[in-house]
């Protein structure tokens, strides 16, 4: 071969090297506790809200194969839809192939600098990870989906119990483990239409599947199969949802009363006792009322005030917290 064509194989050669697709070198931030992560544990401070209601659609435990059952069912059964409410706490609710849950909350999410809400599941690790869309909506009609990247080989199905590079990851729930939130930023669909970005009234979480065989195949937004453990044939199938965790809403971001915004209310669902905490110790008047608007409880509280509502039927109350001056909010409370 003369010299001037091995000189210009070698300029081929470097172009195409420069040329490479860029995909497989990407880096998305890394899992919870490592320098440049974006995971955001549960008790900081960022947040202001939780979802408050939840309705859930089971997926199958096996979408390519219905037949299969797990203690006489063919679809995922772990965990109350009121396990997503409330704060982040290591209790989910399974939505098994496909399955889905959607979310609903006390003040509206909007759009502000940096994540607006973040997405808690309970994996036991950095890297067994299993991966939900996340889809918001004004009405509850339009839905749009955050550009979600996976760029997990395609070649290879995850198996069951096989593990998950988050740095290969992007925009997709479940990124990190348990007690760790998956940050979400409004800003990333603001070209959409049919939704506003300051009334967020509706989440969405679907569960990718991650078969990698078609039809049962769902895709990222640059096309790519979603590729996370599977199958996973038992109740606890599919994506675990924990909580939604609310950084921005109408009610913070409009400037109503901080001294009610800062006011705890713990756990929450609750079982027996629910602590009311005012982190300024402000006095305000906590009414907790039935659907009907029945006042079940009225007291007043300053600092740290633990009340029973272990004879309440399970459900959803509204609990009133009202200052001297009159400025008041409601908020939901889950008891289950």
């Amino acid at each position: 071969m003369s010299s001037r064509k091995i000189l210009i194989s070698r300029i081929i050669l470097f172009i195409n090297v420069l040329l490479f697709p860029a995909f497989l070198f990407a880096q998305y931030p890394p899992p919870a506790g490592q320098p440049g992560t974006t995971a955001m544990h549960k008790d900081s401070s960022a947040f202001v809200g939780w979802a408050t209601t939840c309705i859930i659609e089971r997926g199958f435990i096996n979408i390519s194969d219905t037949s299969i059952l797990y203690n006489g069912l063919n679809k995922a059964s772990y965990g109350s839809y009121l396990y997503a409410s409330g704060p982040a706490d290591d209790l989910v609710v399974s939505l098994g192939d496909h399955g889905s849950a959607l979310l609903g909350f006390d003040s509206p999410i909007v759009n502000r600098l940096g994540p607006d809400f973040a997405v808690f599941e309970n994996s036991f690790g950095d890297s067994f990870l299993e991966l939900g869309f996340v889809e918001v909506s004004s009405d509850g009609q339009r839905f749009v989906r955050f550009p979600a990247i996976s760029l997990i080989t395609e070649n290879q199905q995850i198996s069951t119990f096989d593990t998950i590079d988050a740095t290969k990851i992007h925009n997709l729930a479940g990124k990190y483990r348990h007690a760790y939130g998956t940050p979400f930023d409004l800003e990333d669909i603001k070209d959409s239409s049919g939704i506003d970005l300051n009334q967020i009234n509706y989440l969405r979480i679907v569960d990718v599947g991650g078969c990698l065989f078609t039809p049962y195949a769902t895709y990222d937004s640059q096309g790519h199969k979603v590729n996370d453990p599977w199958p996973t044939p038992f109740d606890t199938g599919g994506f675990d949802l924990d909580a939604i965790g609310v950084i921005h809403n109408q009610l913070n971001a409009l400037g109503d009363d901080h001294r009610l915004i800062s006011i705890r209310i713990y756990p929450n669902p609750v079982t027996n006792k629910v602590t009311f905490e005012s982190v300024d110790f402000t006095a305000v008047r906590v009414k907790i009322s039935d659907p009907a608007g029945n006042v079940l409880i009225d007291s007043g509280i300053a600092g740290k005030t633990v009340l029973d509502l272990t004879s309440f039927p399970a459900g959803i109350y509204l609990a009133n917290l009202t200052m001297k001056d009159g400025a008041s909010v409601t908020k939901k409370i889950i008891k289950y």
